[in-house]
C-alpha cells in the first residue's frame, strides 16, 4: 500500500485502553467545546464527516488490517452524530472487517440522552461495545464552574441509558477539578456519583492547566489554585471512601497521575484507602511518578 488511506485532522485522542484500537475519524472536534479545562478540540469547528467517505476509508484500509480486533470512532463525543450515519459506519466496519470484536466511542450526556437505549441497543447490535463518557465531576457547583453543560442529574441519567443498553460504560473523572478550596467536596461528591452511576470502568485522571484554556489562565493569574502532589492523592482517598457499594474496575494509572494504580472493587478498596492514607501522611516522594514522568 503505498499511501495510508485513512484522513486525519490532528489532534486525534482515544482513551488509554484503545491505544492497540484502529481509530476512524467519524467527527472532528467537539460538539461541546466550552469546558474551561479542555484544550484538546479548541483548534476545531465541529463537524460530522460524510458517511461515503467514512464507507471508502473502511474499504480501503480493511485488507491491510485484517488482524484489528478493536476500533474506536474519534473525535471527542463522535455519538452526537446523526443516527443514520453511525448505522452506517459501523455497519460497513461489520461488513469489511469481520475480525472486529469491539468498536467504541466517547459520548457525553447531551448526545447519549439525545440518542436514548432504543438507539443505542441498535448501535450495539452493530457492534458497538462500550461508550466512554468524561463525567469529570458528580459535584453540582464544579460542573457549573468548569462550564461542562451538564447537570448531576443528566449525568447520572446517561449513565443509566447506556447501562440500559447493554453496552459498557467507562466513566472518567478529574483529580483537582474544583482546585484546593473545593477539593474535598468534589472528590466525595464525584465518589458518590461513581457509586449511583456505576460504570463497567471507573477511571480518575489529574487535571493539567491546558495552555489556550480558562483555566490555565486562571493559574497563571493565580485566581485558581491547584491541589498539590499529596491533595490530589488525598482527593482520591476521600473519593474511594465514598464509593461503598460500587462494584467494577477502577483505573488511577492514567500517565497524568501521581500514584498509578489499578483496583478491583469492592475488594481493593479498604486496602486502597490504607495505602493512600500512609503515604499522604509519609510524604513518601519515592511511591510517586516525577513530574517529568507524567503526562496528559
Amino acid at each position: 500500500m503505498d499511501t495510508w488511506p485513512l484522513r486525519y485532522e490532528e489532534p486525534v485522542f482515544r482513551p488509554p485502553s484503545e491505544a492497540t484500537s484502529l481509530i476512524f475519524q467519524l467527527t472532528v472536534g467537539c460538539s461541546w467545546n466550552r469546558c474551561t479545562y479542555c484544550g484538546m478540540y479548541r483548534g476545531k469547528q465541529y463537524r460530522v464527516r460524510p458517511a461515503e467517505e467514512l464507507r471508502n476509508e473502511i474499504r480501503s484500509i480493511a485488507p491491510a488490517v485484517k488482524r484489528v480486533r478493536r476500533v474506536f470512532l474519534a473525535d471527542g463525543d463522535a455519538l452526537a452524530a446523526p443516527m443514520e450515519v453511525l448505522e452506517q459506519v459501523l455497519a460497513e466496519i461489520g461488513e469489511a472487517m469481520p475480525g472486529v470484536q469491539r468498536v467504541g466511542i466517547y459520548g457525553d450526556s447531551r448526545s447519549i440522552l439525545t440518542k436514548g437505549a432504543g438507539d443505542l441497543a441498535k448501535l450495539r447490535g452493530l457492534g458497538l461495545g462500550i461508550v466512554y463518557f468524561g463525567a469529570e465531576s458528580g459535584d453540582p457547583a464544579t460542573l457549573k464552574t468548569v462550564r461542562k453543560g451538564a447537570t448531576l442529574e443528566r449525568q447520572i441519567e446517561a449513565c443509566r441509558i447506556v447501562r440500559e443498553a447493554g453496552l459498557k460504560l467507562s466513566v472518567m473523572v478529574l483529580l483537582g477539578l474544583a482546585g484546593r478550596r473545593d477539593s474535598e467536596r468534589h472528590a466525595r461528591a464525584t465518589g458518590r456519583f461513581l457509586a449511583n452511576a456505576a460504570p463497567t470502568y471507573g477511571a480518575a485522571l489529574t487535571v493539567t492547566p491546558v495552555p489556550g484554556t480558562e483555566m490555565h489562565s486562571a493559574v497563571e493569574n493565580g485566581s485558581f489554585e491547584l491541589p498539590d502532589r499529596w491533595e490530589m492523592l488525598q482527593e482520591l482517598q476521600w473519593m474511594l471512601e465514598e464509593m461503598d457499594g460500587y462494584r467494577g474496575v477502577f483505573h488511577a494509572n492514567h500517565a497524568s497521575n501521581y500514584l498509578p494504580l489499578k483496583l478491583r472493587l469492592p475488594r481493593d478498596r479498604e486496602a486502597t484507602i490504607e495505602l493512600l492514607d500512609s503515604v499522604v501522611a509519609a510524604r513518601d516522594e519515592s511511591r510517586l511518578t516525577p513530574d517529568w514522568a507524567r503526562g496528559l
